[in-house]
């Protein structure tokens, strides 16, 4: 729950390194739609991920069931029905009748993500240049600008994120982080709100200011989760920002004029689609907050495995190291992978690099 979208205060400081991008987006779309659009298909080609070992399983042996491939891969079939269904999403696998699974052609998979990568390219252009406009006008003057509108003034901005909270269907995205400038008793009253609309079926995600869980004048964190928010934690995320559905979203900033804040609302258009993907990618890269607090680890077996996934070792090279098994080691990196939200290795030892695992 959000400062604004809630009610905190938070000074800490720190930095975010953008990592894997260049990998992770080189054949992707990176769509802000809630999956890892295009991802998949990377991985897929990629002997030493969990993907690519079942897509190469697939290829080698046709029209394969989840029992074969739980033999051949050392994968559980519960993870195995997961791993499926992304690559499903993405047309790199069909399924059959008899829960059976036959593999694209990986030439067809390629070209149809290097024929995404283009889109995407082609997308980014347009909105750089919308948002090229935006930072030319933002400068000029305040005002309504095609789906823009710049607020300048607290009470509205405020009643800005009421009406978005409203008037949302399905999910509220937040990013909670400084500037906060409004009074208590509208902190207790968003609370409230939230409560009762996650109680009526709306889904909250919020990215935290690294310190919001550790802060103890701030106790709702914990309580807001408990109650159904998807809560995850991030060092230092760039903008302050909420996104309601996919229709609406506001981004509020330190006034360059004044002591005051000074907001951005978006309705649909090409900088509203550049703000959820940003949302999207700052999601995969943030800690996960439970009830209790932090995820932690504490199996040292597993963190040896991470170390060595992290520093690029296959599985057969980390079998070695430890002297396990090769079904072994794809067991846990399996897990492990699920465990951090993580689809590629390098996103599993970044993930547990930013959770303290490492």
């Amino acid at each position: 729950m959000p400062r604004e979208v809630g009610g905190r205060r938070d000074s800490s400081e720190g930095s975010t390194d953008s990592v894997d991008h260049r990998r992770t987006c080189l054949l992707s779309s990176c769509r802000g739609t809630g999956t890892l659009r295009g991802w998949m298909v990377l991985d897929a080609l990629d002997p030493d991920t969990t993907h690519g070992l079942v897509y190469r399983t697939l290829i080698s042996r046709p029209r394969a069931g989840i029992t074969e491939l739980a033999a051949e891969t050392g994968i559980t079939p519960a993870v195995l029905h997961g791993v499926l269904r992304q690559l499903a999403a993405e047309h790199v696998v069909i399924p059959l009748d008899d829960d059976r699974w036959e593999a694209h052609s990986p030439a067809q998979i390629t070209e149809s993500a290097l024929d995404r990568d283009a889109a995407r390219r082609a997308e980014l252009r347009r909105s750089g240049v919308e948002l090229e406009r935006v930072f030319r006008f933002a400068r000029r003057e305040s005002g309504h600008y095609g789906p823009l509108e710049v607020i300048d003034d607290p009470v509205r901005i405020l009643a800005t994120l009421q009406r978005m909270q409203a008037g949302a269907r399905r999910e509220m995205r937040l990013i909670d982080r400084p500037p906060y400038f409004a009074q208590p008793p509208y902190y207790a009253a968003q609370e409230k709100t939230q409560h009762e609309l996650m109680a009526a079926g709306l889904s909250y995600r919020t990215i935290y200011y690294e310190s919001a869980f550790a802060d103890t004048q701030i106790p709702d964190v914990a309580a807001m989760v408990a109650a159904g928010e998807q809560a995850r934690t991030l060092q230092d995320p760039p903008m302050k920002l909420a996104i309601a559905d996919d229709d609406l979203a506001m981004v509020t900033v330190q006034s360059e004029s004044g002591p005051g804040v000074v907001s951005l609302f978006i309705r649909p258009s090409g900088l509203l689609t550049a703000l959820s993907d940003t949302f999207e990618t700052l999601w995969r890269l943030a800690m996960p907050i439970s009830a209790v607090g932090v995820d932690t680890l504490d199996d040292e077996r597993d963190r040896r495995i991470l170390t060595l996934m992290a520093s690029g070792a296959t599985d057969d090279a980390i079998a070695r190291r430890l002297t396990l098994s090769r079904r072994t080691v794809v067991r846990r990196v399996a897990a492990l992978l699920e465990r951090l939200g993580a689809t590629t290795r390098f996103q599993a030892g970044v993930q547990a690099a930013r959770r303290g695992w490492l």
